[in-house]
């Protein structure tokens, strides 16, 4: 005996579930964008906890952000994307001030590295922040929550 399946519909599910990978895609997209942008104002909350005159000793204590003098490792904070990934979309905030790698993880530093700077990170715990209160997850479910709803 044979059996016979008609299937009615299966076209317009077909062109549902593609409408819906496709918000999907553009609500990731735009998760990466509010992402980036928070991520950048976390680091400047960083970056603005201390400050102090040119030409006066540091005031921030080791371990902590280093403290702003001219504004200029705050001012080169820069997100980039979204752009497309094997996976959707990704982003980075960093800084492209000369010296934010070594204010973020100390070291050798001077003409014939005669000043030792002590590690001074803003962008690892913006990272931790935004990882550990959940900020940075609010963003992308909500973003898809309102995207497939």
């Amino acid at each position: 005996m044979d059996v016979h399946v008609n299937v009615r519909g299966a076209a317009e599910l077909s062109a549902a579930l593609d409408q819906l990978a496709l918000r999907a895609r553009t609500a990731t997209r735009s998760a990466v964008r509010d992402a980036n942008r928070h991520i950048k104002r976390r680091a400047w909350a960083q970056l603005s906890r201390y400050s102090h005159l040119p030409n006066t000793p540091t005031p921030s204590p080791p371990g902590e952000p280093p403290a702003r003098v001219t504004g200029r490792l705050l001012g080169s904070l820069s997100p980039t994307g979204p752009y497309p990934t094997a996976g959707g979309y990704g982003g980075k905030v960093g800084p492209t001030a000369v010296y934010s790698r070594i204010q973020e993880l100390g070291g050798q530093t001077g003409r014939g590295h005669s000043v030792t700077l002590p590690p001074r990170p803003y962008m690892r715990p913006t990272r931790a922040s935004v990882i550990a209160d959940g900020s940075l997850r609010r963003i992308f479910v909500g973003a898809w929550r309102r995207a497939l709803t």
